[in-house]
């Protein structure tokens, strides 16, 4: 019981941190880098700020994750909320959008923050193009994150509709 009561809590403080830090790239940072590159400050954020805004953001992802993982299979739901059976449902789709979301996370974000960030050195188009791949990732896990937190809580409180 003690594990449950723990792993719950570290789910869930692990989460605010990536949905918190998801927000932050979305609605503050992106807009802030534009206004920075407009007075020529923007070498504060991209070489101090953004790579450790990125460490905490991606290894957050990873322990919601597997944290949530533990806590489906502490309480025999694994397989039933990936295959999307009852009782499972809710708690399933939002397992899988999380899922999609640390997909994001490590194959199409991180990845392509580094060549814009130059901690891997490529050119100026390939740096345009992971710029791109990186906002359009980020904004889909943002649009994804509301429903996956409708039907986290759905599956203790119940749909809103």
């Amino acid at each position: 019981m003690e594990f449950l009561a723990l792993d719950r809590w570290i789910h869930f403080l692990a989460g605010i941190t990536w949905i918190g830090l998801l927000y932050y790239f979305n609605f503050v940072q992106t807009p802030g880098i534009a206004a920075a590159r407009a007075d020529g400050t923007v070498a504060g954020i991209t070489k101090h700020i953004a790579p450790r805004a990125l460490l905490w953001f991606r290894w957050s992802a990873v322990v919601t994750w597997l944290s949530g993982a533990a806590y489906l299979g502490s309480n025999g739901l694994f397989v039933k909320a990936f295959t999307l059976q009852a009782p499972a449902v809710n708690i399933g789709i939002g397992a899988w959008l999380g899922t999609i979301m640390l997909f994001n996370v490590w194959v199409l974000i991180w990845p392509n923050q580094k060549k814009v960030l130059g901690i891997v050195t490529v050119d100026d188009a390939a740096k345009a193009k992971a710029g791109r791949v990186a906002f359009l990732a980020s904004r889909t896990n943002t649009v994804l994150s509301i429903p996956l937190l409708m039907f986290m809580g759905a599956q203790t409180h119940g749909l809103p509709f």
